[in-house]
């Protein structure tokens, strides 16, 4: 009996921190968004369209950085907290089990479309074609030299091949709190990693040390951290024509009056390359709800209808005139399906 009663009381607590929860999360206006600066723009994009359209206040947009933001978004439920955030990669267990342990539990993944990470130059810098074995060598902190692992030595692009412009390696990146920066690492400096047998052969013996070398960017000035803000490298680059940048597809296309791309393994990223598979560098981009806020922020629902809408995220929709490279019909009705219906997060076990 004093189990049942014990379990009421608690039953009852949570009821009354849920309806104080609601109604201060009524208090707030302006639906809240965190996360990745690369969904950013599509974001803001959405945020545009349905601010005109509905009359309602402009959800507020932070740029924040995949990591960043899914550590905000995952601090809890309520007002103070942001309803939505985008990642360009996928949330990790680690990610949900923090989510999980400060009550954010009921989740729905929005896979919004692909895009291609980018390595951009001044239009008026040198046309560069590098290789990603090339790029590992001149951005890792180790690299192979006569056979040896050593620290990087190169400083100038010809270090590395003399056909290569003569001129110092400066590329503008993003900072470890990046899904910019884990896609790069994973789909181009371990590619390039793998290329060297030396580097190779530590996998399956050492995989921690293999993977050291082939993550860690160097840190003794060519590679700059440029910070969350992907538009700060785009007027970096315009102001430099010797230095590089890495960022999402989309600020270059936006930029293609004063920026062009560096090709990687003789491949210029475009709609159609990374549509296709051909360009090596491409990645899904996301954003997560928290379904607790729906009905309760005002806005969200209607917002999150408009993300999904074919005027957003379809063919020839508006997203897809920014530089988002659009799911395929079959993919994205499930995608639409689900986020409208609210179907909760699952990939890791509940």
């Amino acid at each position: 009996m004093k189990i049942v009663t014990t379990t009421s009381a608690l039953a009852i607590a949570a009821v009354g921190i849920l309806a104080v929860g609601a109604a201060q999360a009524q208090t707030r206006e302006q639906i809240r968004i965190v996360g990745s600066s690369t969904v950013f723009p599509y974001t803001q994009a959405v945020a545009e369209e349905f601010a005109q359209a509905t009359g309602r206040p402009a959800p507020v947009v932070e740029s924040t950085g995949t990591g960043g933001g899914m550590r905000i978004f995952c601090d809890g439920i309520g007002a103070e907290f942001p309803d939505i955030t985008g990642a360009s990669r996928a949330m990790t267990e680690s990610e949900w089990a923090r989510c999980r342990e400060n009550g954010v539990t009921d989740v729905s993944e929005a896979l919004i479309g692909f895009d291609g990470l980018t390595i951009a130059v001044s239009i008026n810098g040198a046309d560069l074609d590098l290789s990603e074995a090339q790029i590992f060598q001149a951005l890792a902190a180790e690299v192979v030299v006569d056979g040896e692992i050593v620290a990087n030595p190169h400083r100038r692009w010809s270090d590395i091949d003399p056909s290569l412009p003569d001129a110092e390696i400066i590329v503008l990146g993003p900072p470890p709190t990046s899904g910019t920066r884990d896609a790069f690492v994973e789909l181009v400096m371990h590619d390039g990693c793998q290329t060297f047998e030396e580097i190779a052969a530590l996998r399956a013996d050492n995989r921690d040390r293999w993977n050291e070398i082939c993550s860690r960017m160097r840190q003794d000035g060519p590679f700059v951290e440029a910070g969350e803000n992907d538009n700060l490298i785009v007027q970096r680059l315009q102001a430099d024509t010797t230095a590089l940048g890495i960022f999402g597809y989309s600020f270059l296309y936006e930029n293609q009056d004063t920026l062009k791309p560096v090709s990687i393994n003789g491949i210029d990223p475009s709609l159609d390359t990374i549509a296709d598979g051909s360009y090596p560098v491409a990645r899904p981009l996301f954003f997560y709800v928290k379904n607790a806020h729906r009905g309760v922020i005002p806005g969200l629902a209607e917002f999150i209808e408009e993300y999904m809408s074919e005027e957003a995220m379809g063919p020839g929709g508006y997203l897809s005139e920014r530089g988002l490279v659009v799911l395929p019909d079959e993919r994205r009705n499930e995608v639409q399906t689900s986020v409208r219906e609210g179907v909760a997060f699952d990939r890791y076990g509940s």
